[in-house]
């Protein structure tokens, strides 16, 4: 069964702590699971922060960003429980954001039936006009390619975002949060290429980003943050386990209810 695709959609958000245990309960015994029912849906993953920010990312792996033009999803976003009307980080959320994304490299899905990785690197930003096919050029051609080299990378995957601040997204999929510090990854970093310096300059990030996130290969799991390096040479977050949950699948304890801001569901 394929658990990665062409879309990934990442929602950041900070929470009040007043609503923190509920805001919980709600995310990993109802929300997750009613999004995975939804046609396009694959897999999905929740990180806690205890470094950085925003707080909370939920991450979902698409078959394509167009998973969230679905009639189905339309009409669930159209018709939350009341339970997600009073909890959804649309409605009681601060520095919300969220990123959907299309794979643009590799050029084809690869290995679709992996997991959530034990620790993953995500980076969001942007370039100017004038120099963004090359950059991109190097950043698929000579940059990316090395990192998928360094001890303890799993894999790394480039999206273009066509929903939300930036123009890119980059996801590296770690063994393990510190990956981004060994030896091997900042020989990477520094060696890469000629022009990784003036690209990476090139490059602005969106604010909190890039973040190194990691946790438990088990998906739809809460997972913990804390500081580490970027693939860019700056500070990035990183998550850790924090404990198990009820399974994401456990069916919807609320009824359907009246319609909620747009962009209601994340």
């Amino acid at each position: 069964m394929a658990r990665k695709g062409n879309g990934i959609f990442l929602v950041y958000t900070d929470i009040d702590p007043t609503h923190d245990e509920e805001f919980n309960a709600w995310y990993d015994t109802e929300h997750l699971a009613d999004l995975l029912r939804l046609p396009g849906f694959l897999d999905a993953a929740r990180y806690v922060a205890v470094k950085g920010g925003p707080k909370y990312l939920a991450a979902y792996e698409l078959e394509s960003a167009d998973a969230l033009k679905s009639p189905e999803f339309q009409k669930y976003r159209a018709n939350p429980s009341p339970w997600s009307r009073r909890m959804s980080p649309v409605v009681i959320g601060k520095n919300f954001t969220r990123a959907l994304g299309a794979q643009i490299f590799p050029a084809a899905v690869e290995k679709s039936d992996r997991g959530f990785a034990p620790a993953l690197q995500i980076g969001r930003m942007s370039v100017p006009d004038g120099v963004d096919r090359e950059w991109n050029e190097w950043y698929n051609g000579e940059y990316v390619p090395g990192y998928r080299k360094v001890p303890g990378v799993i894999y790394a995957r480039r999206f273009r975002i066509v929903e939300g601040e930036t123009r890119y997204a980059t996801v590296y999929e770690f063994e393990h949060e510190k990956v981004s510090e060994t030896p091997e990854w900042n020989k990477q970093r520094e060696g890469s290429s000629p022009r990784s310096g003036p690209m990476r300059d090139a490059m602005t990030h969106a604010q909190g980003s890039p973040g190194c996130i990691g946790g438990s290969t088990r998906s739809r799991s809460i997972r913990r943050l804390l500081r580490g390096a970027t693939a860019g040479g700056r500070r990035a977050r990183g998550f850790l386990p924090v404990r198990p949950v009820r399974s994401a699948l456990a069916a919807p304890r609320y009824p359907r209810g009246a319609p909620w801001p747009r962009g209601g569901a994340a």
